[in-house]
């Protein structure tokens, strides 16, 4: 088997005339084989794909951190999904230690050699992390968050960090550091949040995998918007941290993001597990993600509770987008039911507005308390820390029964259904300089997150969440579904994600991408 670090380009493209020519010098299925026709390509390969590649030799890391800076120095300029990029020379040598690591069988794990960059909410050892804010633009932390410590083990090679939100509030990535990131599909279009960069970087091939985090819809908004993977899991499962407090944050945690699901589980079994520093992380045999996620899907029933009986303000195309995706879940013998739920979906919003209020006073309540700060600071921040500060303690013991009374609710969904659907977001992507939808079909959002309603149900719930592709609209901008699971059945939630994947063959409609200017 002839290596790639064994060929010049010019003779590479020979080799690639046939499929079957190219499989046998790669050892790669015939199916990818037939989409890499040049070195460039690397970045086409699935993330288990490229591991497979690397382990075996067939590419180097050398050439694979070359492929990836290359595309990223090509299309970044246009979509800013990628921030606080680390000098190309040390990556390169770190991509050599990693081939030298592995010719003397030391293989650190699935992701040896693999560029990746970490959301910019997340701490990075040694590389700046701004959290979308001038406040913190020029922090270096001297530890890493703990999922980024599994990361390295496996054998991630940070390249630098996806664009954020300011303090990941809103789903639209733009902030005063690094600017706007743009949808993938139109870069004229945002690109969703917090998780934007992360979600932008897969659909480009700019990243084989990417983590982000979720507390409002943060991994599965901008999942939706471009058409990639991203799963929420269930409350515990990645340990968030470390932080100052670990007991009454539990509302927004990381989980991981693919451009399919086998490549969003495998990097959830390395973020996944208990750790002591997180008392409330769940113990999780992660060998289990590793395994094939075929199952019988047949006699599945699947809840969908749309737009709650009219309550929530939907863009005109968006329930019937989501509605013709459900359909290749009864392709594969599913069915689909509308349900509607026993619970004040008002309350539930008030609910969601005291504990946002609640914990992000807590937790940036201390750079508010600065005023020289605040000016710093975008309106939507100090809205949430005010909002914060008038609570008492009774009124946030009654948001959490009234949390605990909604999971009960759900919970008792899945006596009957196996996953409920909702959909990933009210409106589609839409244009990139505004910071928020005002209105949706005439009816008017009171906050700046009024517009993402519809994943408060799932958050609240701390059930294990994925966004999948629903389709596209006529001007081509896409949509996604949520399927909400039974609490601690991500495996399951993963499966069925899995198996739509497959019917629906939605993400094989990539982006064209446009090169920036120069």
């Amino acid at each position: 088997m002839t290596p790639f670090s064994a060929l010049d380009r010019r003779h590479f493209l020979k080799l690639s005339a046939g499929a079957s020519a190219l499989a046998g010098t790669l050892g790669l299925s015939h199916a990818v084989a037939a989409t890499v026709t040049s070195l460039d390509d690397i970045v086409a390969l699935s993330a288990l794909d490229l591991s497979r590649a690397i382990r075996t030799g067939d590419v180097s890391c050398r050439e694979v951190m070359t492929a990836y800076l290359d595309h990223i120095e090509r299309y970044n300029p246009t979509y800013n999904a990628i921030v606080a990029i680390q000098p190309r020379d040390r990556l390169l040598d770190q991509a050599t230690q990693a081939d030298d690591d592995l010719a003397k069988g030391n293989y650190r794990g699935w992701m040896h050699g693999f560029p990746h960059a970490v959301k910019d909410l997340s701490a990075t050892r040694g590389i700046v992390t701004t959290r979308g804010s001038a406040l913190s633009k020029d922090w270096i932390p001297d530890v890493d968050a703990i999922f980024v410590e599994r990361l390295r083990r496996a054998g991630a090679i940070l390249i630098g960090k996806t664009n954020v939100p300011e303090f990941g509030l809103g789903s639209q990535s733009y902030n005063g550091v690094y600017g706007t990131t743009r949808n993938a599909y139109d870069h004229s279009l945002c690109a969703g949040g917090s998780s934007g960069g992360a979600a932008v970087g897969l659909a480009t091939q700019m990243l084989p995998v990417a983590d982000g985090s979720d507390m409002m819809g943060s991994l599965r908004n901008p999942a939706a918007f471009n058409n990639v993977i991203g799963f929420r899991p269930s409350q515990g499962r990645v340990p968030h941290g470390p932080s100052g407090e670990m007991f009454y944050q539990q509302l927004g945690y990381e989980g991981p993001m693919g451009r399919n699901v086998a490549d969003t589980t495998r990097l959830l079994a390395t973020m996944a597990g208990f750790d002591s520093r997180v008392p409330l992380s769940l113990e999780t045999d992660t060998s289990r993600y590793v395994e094939s996620l075929k199952m019988e899907t047949r006699g599945l029933r699947v809840a969908w509770l749309g737009d709650f009986g009219g309550y929530l303000a939907t863009e005109p195309g968006v329930l019937e987008v989501c509605q013709e995706g459900l359909k290749h879940l009864v392709d594969i013998g599913a069915s689909v039911e509308a349900v509607a739920v026993d619970f004040s979906m008002d309350e539930l919003w008030q609910t969601w507005l005291t504990l946002r209020h609640f914990l992000i006073a807590g937790g940036l309540g201390r750079l508010y308390d600065v005023a020289e700060n605040r000016p710093q600071m975008k309106p939507e921040v100090i809205w949430e820390i005010e909002g914060g500060l008038t609570l008492n303690a009774m009124q946030v013991y009654a948001a959490s029964n009234a949390r605990s009374r909604w999971y009960q609710t759900l919970d008792r969904l899945f006596d009957t259904f196996d996953v409920v659907a909702l959909p990933s977001a009210q409106v589609f992507p839409f244009d990139a300089d505004i910071h928020w939808p005002k209105e949706i079909d005439g009816r008017p959002m009171d906050t700046y997150h009024r517009w993402m309603e519809v994943v408060i149900a799932g958050t609240l719930s701390g059930c294990p969440v994925i966004n999948v592709p629903a389709g596209f609209d006529p001007r081509g901008r896409p949509m996604g579904i949520q399927l909400i699971g039974r609490m601690h059945q991500d495996l399951k939630v993963l499966n069925i994600a899995h198996a739509y994947e497959q019917a629906s063959g939605l993400l094989a409609q990539r982006p064209t991408l446009v090169p920036g200017a120069g």
